[in-house]
């Protein structure tokens, strides 16, 4: 059986910026990402650096393939261009691929 492959996302949102993109992910992304083989694990804002959304994703196939397929959905293509008509969202993203110990109580 093939292990799952999680990835670990910290987007350091733009002075003045993270409510409206948490209301991207929440109105948008999430979805979005379901349509490409990520599933949306768990969702967290930062308590010393309340710009900061973290999350995890637990991809289905090749996280690199699924990240090019959302990228040139025009859904998201638009959705991205509408919330950012006032300015860029996020100013950088962390992210590292994570695969389970065979500890872990997710698989």
């Amino acid at each position: 059986m093939e292990k799952s492959v999680y990835e670990l996302r910290i987007y350091h949102a733009n002075s003045g910026k993270i409510a409206k993109l948490i209301e991207r992910f929440r109105d948008h992304t999430v979805d979005l990402f379901a349509d490409h083989g990520m599933e949306s694990v768990a969702y967290w804002i930062a308590d010393d650096a309340p710009d900061d959304l973290i999350y995890v994703l637990k991809h289905s196939g090749d996280p690199k393939a699924n990240w090019e397929k959302f990228r040139s959905d025009e859904r998201w293509i638009s959705v991205k261009a509408n919330s950012e008509i006032d300015g860029v969202l996020v100013g950088s993203i962390d992210s590292r691929y994570m695969t389970p110990t065979d500890f872990s109580r997710i698989k």
